[in-house]
């Protein structure tokens, strides 16, 4: 039987981070993929590193969305040396546009509750914003500048992150399906693969959506896949510098020219497809957002399935099996989350301590949740 310090299931984006931050402090790590690491929701993402809250559930993300988004440069410089591998980094904020009549009261709001939470917002009149990124429909009322936000290249990340785990000594097995968690009384001893079982004093569950199919799982990673629709548009006469934002759609520039519009939120199990209502419904957002693209030319499109648990809040951190630790239901903020999560899972395994408070993403919610009902 493989031994190592620890091994991971899931070799995506955050697996391969933590797995990196747990190399570099001396540990021994495997990563265990089901398939091609890098694949699924960090390959299918758009990006962008936003704090910002959707809605009021996402309040208590804020925090800890914050303080990801302030290790992001250390964090890119850092892998980019180490990889030899450019991410497409954009430090450039976020524009949000708003198009109801009530949009000067909606501005106020939205300014005061970013304020309160200490995000820097700044009103924008719709000149002002147009002014800045004249791409924007005249449609527009309002703006709201982000100036602190960023995006990155989610793909040419994640294989930064796996090739900086590479030579730091990461072994990465694709095509080695995780059956179940190897349990010796009230501590997790392991890992179960299809022919084989790997033994490791620490246990990181970093699947993805697929967590909550690995046996022994569930209990604390009660997640489901929340399919998201992508298309990529190409305009070369037309310049878009940040992100763009409305409550219908969000356009992420790369570097490299393409222009990335999403995404969808459907509840449709495992099943990966594009839809004729999805396309629709991503192509009129983006042509109300940003009118000129109606002549681009569409390039790619894609979906992938983003972990979503029970109350779209990630779950981090230990479980009640000791040597058990869980990294998923990210949602709609995986990418952003990345550099926190590798750092406060790294911190936990080798100080048993954390320099952020996660309690309110304990997998141990869950079992709490439904002890209450009982």
């Amino acid at each position: 039987m493989k031994k190592y310090d620890a091994v991971i299931a899931g070799g995506g984006l955050i697996g391969g981070s933590i797995a990196l931050e747990l190399a570099r402090a001396g540990l021994r790590v495997a990563i265990f993929d089901r398939q091609q690491p890098g694949t699924e929701a960090s390959w299918a993402g758009a990006g962008i590193l936003s704090p910002a809250p959707e809605g009021a559930g996402m309040f208590p993300l804020v925090p800890m969305g914050k303080a990801s988004l302030a290790l992001y440069s250390h964090y890119v410089e850092e892998l980019e040396e180490l990889s030899g591998q450019d991410v497409g980094f954009r430090q450039k904020g976020t524009i949000e546009a708003l198009f109801s009549r009530d949009a000067r009261s909606e501005l106020s709001t939205i300014i005061a509750l970013h304020h309160g939470m200490g995000l820097r917002a700044e009103a924008l009149s719709s000149d002002d914003a147009r002014e800045l990124e004249p791409a924007l429909s005249e449609e527009m009322e309002a703006g709201v500048l982000r100036p602190d936000e960023a995006s990155v290249d989610n793909r040419k990340l994640t294989s930064a992150v796996l090739e900086a785990a590479r030579r730091s000594g990461v072994e990465i097995f694709s095509g080695k399906s995780v059956r179940g968690i190897l349990r010796d009384d009230k501590k997790c001893a392991g890992l179960e693969l299809q022919n084989e079982k790997v033994e490791a004093h620490w246990i990181i569950i970093a699947a993805g959506c697929f967590s909550s199919q690995i046996e022994g799982v569930a209990p604390f990673a009660p997640v489901r896949p929340a399919r998201g629709q992508m298309v990529s548009l190409r305009a070369d006469n037309l310049k878009i510098e940040r992100v763009l934002w409305s409550d219908k759609i969000y356009l992420v520039p790369r570097n490299d020219g393409p222009i990335l519009a999403g995404a969808t939120v459907e509840y449709a199990g495992f099943e990966k497809k594009m839809t004729a209502v999805g396309i629709e419904k991503i192509l009129a957002g983006a042509i109300e957002l940003a009118p000129e693209l109606a002549e681009a030319e569409i390039t790619e499109t894609w979906c992938g399935l983003r972990p979503d648990s029970p109350d779209h809040l990630p779950i981090i951190g230990p479980t009640d099996l000791d040597g058990l630790l869980i990294a998923t239901g990210h949602f709609r903020s995986g990418i952003l989350l990345t550099p926190i999560t590798a750092k406060l899972i790294r911190e936990w395994i080798t100080k048993q301590s954390v320099s952020v408070d996660w309690d309110r993403f304990s997998p141990l919610r869950f079992q709490n949740a439904a002890s209450n009902k009982s």
